[in-house]
């Protein structure tokens, strides 16, 4: 009796190794809920990679869970378990928030209704997520040199805002299905950008990824762009399939 109650207590281990912890960061009157995700065999002498991912409009909320729909898989994956063993979190933005500073703009087309903001100025659920950076280096041993940082759609524009915001923070970024104002080109040219997007999206228009690989471009930025002919709005399937990825994101440190 006391073998089979090991090897359950062994078994059960290794499965909630498998799965992100639900998690809740307050900070005054704020919370933001979010999941991490810790490495196998997980070691407090050692220091990790931080990977944050930013998720799209449609998973807003307080259920601490919709963050998880699209991406989550590909970090749970044994490939990536196994060669890049990285602390990962999923926040989750409040329902009628944003990750990003931008404006609806109805006059326009399908795909063009989004008017960046000109400036950096004060986003509240960004503010959250740098707390929360704040709290897992301060609870885990972070390598300073390899942070991390991606998201889709709403979360692709907030990974253009966030960078912007910290410009000497991560080591590299990659948004999908984004966009943000190529004027902050100057504070976002030092992190290596891989920028994906579909070409018929009819959310968030491509040329908004366009504009911003131009932009990073005229800076001698070190920026890659990946546009999937035929492909709306949930490019991030071809991207989270796209084998050179993780290598690419993980071989850049700061």
């Amino acid at each position: 009796m006391k073998r089979i109650l090991i090897l359950l207590l062994i078994s059960t281990t290794s499965v909630f190794s498998q799965e992100f912890k639900e998690e809740l960061l307050v900070h005054q009157n704020d919370t933001l809920p979010y999941r991490i995700l810790i490495p196998e065999n997980y070691n407090s002498q050692k220091s990790y990679p931080l990977l944050i991912f930013l998720h799209g409009a449609g998973e807003r909320g307080s259920d601490n869970k919709s963050q998880l729909v699209h991406g989550s898989f590909l970090f749970k994956s044994e490939d990536f378990r196994n060669n890049y063993p990285a602390i990962v979190v999923f926040p989750q933005c409040p329902e009628k928030s944003s990750w990003a500073n931008v404006k609806r703009n109805y006059e326009m087309s399908a795909g063009q209704k989004f008017d960046f903001f000109k400036e950096i100025s004060e986003n509240k659920q960004l503010i959250m997520v740098e707390k929360l950076l704040d709290l897992i280096q301060k609870k885990y041993d972070i390598d300073e040199t390899r942070r991390y940082v991606g998201g889709l759609s709403m979360g692709g524009m907030g990974t253009f805002e966030l960078v912007a915001r910290n410009p000497d923070f991560f080591a590299a970024a990659f948004p999908i299905c984004g966009g943000g104002n190529p004027d902050w080109s100057d504070l976002l040219k030092t992190t290596p950008f891989w920028i994906f997007h579909g070409e018929d999206d009819g959310v968030v228009s491509v040329d908004f990824s366009r504009k911003m690989h131009e932009a990073l471009g005229k800076e001698k930025a070190s920026v890659r762009l990946t546009i999937y002919p035929e492909v709306n709005h949930n490019s991030w399937d071809n991207a989270f399939a796209e084998p050179d990825l993780m290598h690419w994101l993980f071989s850049n440190k700061r």
